[in-house]
């Protein structure tokens, strides 16, 4: 699917400013559209949105279709009036351009409990009736994430293949007791679900009013402790009593010299062909549900993926297994239409990927930190581009720019310095120039990189656990002068430039009720 020229920026939402630890679906992100707006960029890319585990990272999550609850704005809740404006001091913090998520994750518990308990006392019909439609709805997925949760709180947390074996192996008996044991707490994590749809989806609209689409992201695989391996064995390579067989990496590469073992449950392929991939068609569709554009992580895993045997220290051991992804869109295709995919394409590409990305007309990634080595023709410099491609200074899994440049040897900053016409200076800027002039349609930044941080500003470092996916960005730090930059930066390579009278800056609105399923 091709899309239109246009400009963006990557910046998930746990980076906005809050004065509650973390960044939220709230004010912050209605101004942070406001920006996009004013600057004349039509896309904001987020990561995934799911509820995160040990570890922080949204590329682990507890669901492939539930929103992390940290995303709840808190004031909202004041202003529906579950709970008082006493009841959020506990989770005030101060904004040091870090999230503290043990903080952030503890201060909340008793809020949202004191939330639902007072929605359960006060709610309007209309709220009210809108939770059970909605209840109804997602029930294919929330059923099994809602007990999920509440099973994993009654045990403490563990992992699910932790589980004594009657809940583990989901026997009936277990089953039916845990759920009647958990009736309360299982509509709690539904509410939670509940609020944080109707915040995303009054944002999302909002967004889509400003002509601003949203781009969400799909990893490819599911984390092993999810509710979706528990619920849905059969779909992964599991054994008997529910052991993996293998598990997710990458070989290595450009970001480790033993590969990533990442951990991962795999997919049994053969067994989701037979369902006609019923599985992946909900999850796509979810997700377009939350976003206009969807990229995928890892997208050669859906043509040929990474098996490494399952108790690994590294994933040097690995082998390639190959995936249908052609049977897979194709089957997309025909119960979704035209799906709008970006495909991460990065890492080991071989032919074959490259046959199914351009068989079904998907924008591959261009990251212009790769192309400055010592390779003559490195395909990531921008002469090379085709221009159905997402063109990227970095991802979250990069270092900034200015970190990079910083890191670079002298050979490779002569080539940067001899492609460029630049001796070094303003280094971040002249990057987001080279791809707001490349032909590829889309291009993207990451925050960090219109800002001009150094590497403290990184989001994520692969390969490691601890530390990452925790940079905010500070209030005051989005100046006018950058929305000149984009707006002057689009007209010149006709870049979605907003009309003439929008460019000394919209009227800025406040959170909106509308698009919020009367929440």
């Amino acid at each position: 699917m091709r899309f239109e020229r246009s400009g963006g920026i990557l910046l998930h939402p746990t980076s906005l400013p809050s004065e509650f630890g973390i960044g939220t679906f709230g004010d912050e992100a209605y101004r942070f559209v406001d920006f996009l707006e004013r600057a004349g960029l039509t896309l904001w890319q987020v990561l995934p949105l799911g509820p995160t585990g040990p570890g922080d990272s949204p590329y682990q999550s507890y669901s492939a279709f539930a929103l992390n609850p940290v995303f709840i704005d808190l004031p909202y809740l004041v202003e529906k009036g579950y709970i008082r404006k006493g009841d959020i001091a506990e989770a005030a913090a101060p904004n040091t351009g870090k999230v503290d998520y043990a903080f952030v994750n503890s201060s909340r518990n008793q809020i949202f409990e004191k939330a639902y308990a007072g929605f359960c006392a006060s709610a309007e019909e209309k709220a009210r009736r809108a939770f059970s439609e909605y209840k109804q709805k997602q029930s294919y997925w929330l059923d099994d994430y809602a007990l999920f949760m509440a099973i994993k709180e009654s045990l403490d947390g563990i992992p699910w293949f932790d589980w004594p074996d009657d809940i583990r192996l989901r026997r009936p008996a277990a089953m039916d007791k845990y759920a009647a044991e958990q009736e309360e707490r299982i509509n709690y994590h539904k509410f939670l679900q509940f609020v944080a749809a109707c915040r995303w989806d009054a944002l999302k609209a909002y967004a889509n009013s400003k002509e601003i689409k949203i781009i969400g992201d799909i990893p490819l695989y599911v984390s092993s402790d999810s509710s979706d391996a528990w619920a849905n064995p059969e779909i992964f390579m599991l054994d008997e009593e529910l052991i993996p067989e293998m598990v997710a990496g990458v070989p290595p590469d450009f970001f480790s010299e033993t590969g990533q073992l990442w951990g991962n449950v795999l997919f049994r392929w053969e067994y989701l062909k037979q369902t006609g991939f019923e599985w992946w068609v909900r999850r796509v569709e979810h997700n377009l549900e939350l976003a206009d554009i969807i990229r995928i992580d890892h997208f050669r895993g859906l043509v040929a993926f990474w098996a490494v045997p399952f108790g690994a220290e590294t994933a040097i051991d690995g082998q390639w297994i190959e995936a249908p992804a052609a049977e897979l869109f194709e089957t997309l295709h025909e119960r979704l239409g035209e799906v709008p995919v970006i495909a991460e394409d990065l890492g080991v590409i071989t032919p074959d990927v490259e046959e199914i990305r351009d068989r079904f007309d998907l924008p591959g990634m261009k990251i212009l930190q790769f192309g400055f080595d010592k390779a003559a023709a490195n395909p990531f410099l921008p002469h090379f581009y085709n221009a159905n491609s997402v063109v990227y200074t970095g991802t979250h899994d990069n270092d900034t720019v200015v970190g990079w440049y910083n890191g670079l040897d002298d050979e490779d900053k002569l080539k940067y310095h001899q492609y460029t016409g630049n001796a070094g200076a303003d280094v971040h800027m002249q990057m987001i120039r080279l791809a707001w002039a490349s032909v590829s349609d889309m291009a993207i930044i990451p925050l960090q990189d219109l800002l001009g941080l150094d590497t403290e500003a990184r989001m994520n470092i692969p390969g490691t656990l601890a530390g990452n996916w925790q940079w905010r960005y500070l209030d005051g730090q989005l100046l006018s002068e950058y929305e000149a930059i984009f707006r002057n930066l689009n007209r010149l390579f006709n870049r979605s430039c907003r009309p003439e009278e929008t460019e000394n800056g919209a009227t800025e609105k406040q959170p909106s009720e509308s698009g919020n399923n009367g929440e």
